[in-house]
């Protein structure tokens, strides 16, 4: 057994650093999946592990566990603004303005919970960065400020590992304290919550229907069918005209005669103001006979013609070229609604509503290509890596600040991928990862630096903690926690008038905090707190990552 002995002894081997990364990787994710009173605390399990086996002297080369950390920041963070690049920017349309205002009041609340008790306490401001991180389960925002305090003190730079580790814990369930304390103070009824919600967002829904409307407005006839577009500036599709018995596809230069009945498919919501302009209903099969044996159907076609993800729907104008509606977009991870000036992607993944024929055109023209999809674009997601490091790596001066700022290895892969996921179909730059790879390289990213940070020789975790500050910063937690979430929670009933379920979702969106989501969604038995938290994940994830490097820039 002496080879067993030499191996593990030898801490500068690289069977010993595979060896105890792969151990700490392991134990962590198993740990993750075992459940305290109904909550698990997921991945950070990874970095307890690494304490641990730190406290127990398995420690690695510094050099090495600095590269490993470093490289599995930016994986992770890449990776995390793919997903959340398109949401990134439709949050700040509609109802999604008032979410992100209540979630930026959220992140505001607690930087200034952080300077007050810095200024209150004399607390070293890296320090408060650290509990900060925990406190709110925010673990790109620790890369962020490691990361930061790398750049500027080099290898002198401080650890902050314990700091988050004595935060994290109730970072977890005071989340969840204050769900269940909301609950009580306004003696929340969850079903009626739901049936207001439903309420309030009844004239959101979509429902695309087909109906059939005989012409009688005399005002229209002689015009060309782009003047009722140009009239009720809204999108529908009138696809086929009826005209003495004979049935002519129409498009915007049709001309409107006296008698003529047109095919609509629009938004149900919108009939009344059709049958107010045109004229009346009548029956679509006494005029599309072929319409009786039609059935229509959802569709999900994936987006893999390189001649498609270049054009906006308004270019493509599926509705009058084949008669069907695109409804939904899927995009890394997030749903949303399209407009005409949506522009498809690599990658996308579209629901069409229509009759079975003219969908299969549709997919046929739009690749829907399994194949194309699983074969994995290395080549771009590196070179976007390389982009993000280098705009990283730009230093700019801040007045009032001493020396050179940069975005650092958070940030510039952070902002270079969210740009790419947006607008990377505009230059026809091919961004797309699958939600599988792209989860793939996000948890191998996120791994990687958790167990790094654990394995930080310079972390003695269980030393602060029995005889150091670490029962006074786990109490700085608990203040860092409970105050935004409180100051948000109200604002956002009492002003806001948002119900109890969106208010969960906000303050699991506002805490990028899965488990607490995982909570509300178990307590509710509903989607509401889950499509609230979708609305503010996005810019969270971008400000606490930038806030934690802010807060080391000016205060450290």
């Amino acid at each position: 057994m002496e080879w067993l002995w030499n191996l593990m002894t030898d801490h500068e081997s690289v069977a010993y650093t595979v060896i105890v990364y792969s151990v700490v990787i392991a134990i962590g994710v198993a740990l993750g999946k075992v459940k305290f009173f109904g909550i698990s605390f997921g991945i950070a399990w990874v970095l307890f592990a690494g304490i641990a086996m730190a406290e127990m002297g398995f420690t690695v080369n510094t050099h090495i566990q600095h590269f490993i950390k470093e490289f599995g920041l930016i994986l992770f963070v890449y990776t995390i603004g793919l997903q959340v690049g398109p949401g990134f920017f439709s949050a700040f349309k509609k109802e999604g303005i008032k979410l992100n205002l209540l979630a930026v009041i959220s992140i505001a609340t607690c930087v200034a919970t952080v300077i007050a008790i810095h200024y209150l306490t004399n607390t070293d401001m890296s320090t408060l960065v650290g509990i900060m991180s925990g406190a709110v389960t925010n673990t790109p925002g620790l890369g962020a400020a490691n990361a930061a305090l790398a750049e500027k003190f080099g290898e002198d730079a401080p650890s902050l590992t314990t700091m988050y580790a004595v935060a994290y814990p109730f970072g977890v369930f005071g989340i969840i304290i204050v769900m269940l304390g909301l609950r009580g103070i306004f003696k929340v009824n969850i079903e009626a919550e739901k049936r207001l919600n439903s309420l309030r967002h009844s004239k959101d829904q979509v429902v695309i229907n087909r109906f059939a409307i005989k012409v009688s407005n005399p005002s229209l006839f002689g015009k060309k069918l782009s003047v009722i577009k140009k009239t009720l500036d809204f999108d529908f599709t009138i696809s086929r005209m009826c005209r003495k018995g004979e049935i002519l596809l129409a498009d915007a230069d049709t001309l409107i005669e006296e008698g003529d009945v047109v095919l609509v498919v629009a938004n149900q919501r919108e009939n009344e103001k059709f049958f107010t302009l045109m004229g009346d209903s009548v029956a679509m099969t006494d005029y599309f006979p072929d319409e009786k044996d039609m059935r229509y159907t959802s569709r999900r076609i994936n987006v893999t013609q390189r001649a498609i993800f270049t054009k906006t729907l308004g270019e493509l104008d599926v509705r009058r070229r084949f008669g069907v509606t695109i409804t939904r977009v899927f995009r890394a991870g997030v749903e949303f609604v399209p407009s005409a000036h949506t522009k498809l992607q690599f990658g996308d993944t579209i629901t069409v509503i229509g009759d079975e024929t003219h969908i299969q055109l549709v997919s046929k023209e739009f690749g829907n290509s399994k194949r194309r999809l699983q074969t994995p674009h290395i080549a771009e997601l590196f070179m976007g890596i390389t982009l993000g490091v280098l705009l990283g790596s730009i230093p700019f001066s801040i007045p009032g600040i001493p020396g050179a700022v940069r975005l650092g290895l958070a940030g510039g892969p952070l902002i270079v991928a969210i740009l790419i996921s947006r607008y990377g179909g505009k230059f026809s730059v091919t961004h797309y990862v699958s939600q599988s790879a792209n989860l793939m390289v996000r948890e191998i990213g996120i791994v990687l630096f958790l167990a790094s940070v654990g394995l930080d020789a310079k972390a003695k975790f269980i030393e602060t903690l029995l005889h150091g500050d670490g029962l006074y910063w786990m109490g700085l937690g608990v203040l860092i926690t409970l105050i935004p979430l409180l100051v948000t929670s109200l604002i956002a009933r009492i002003k806001g008038k948002l119900d109890y379920l969106e208010i969960c979702g906000l303050l699991s969106g506002a805490s990028t905090d899965p488990p607490a989501l995982a909570f509300a969604n178990d307590m509710s038995n509903s989607e509401i707190p889950a499509l609230t938290y979708a609305s503010v994940y996005p810019l969270t994830t971008f400000l606490r990552i930038m806030v934690a490097q802010l807060l080391i820039v000016f205060f450290v």
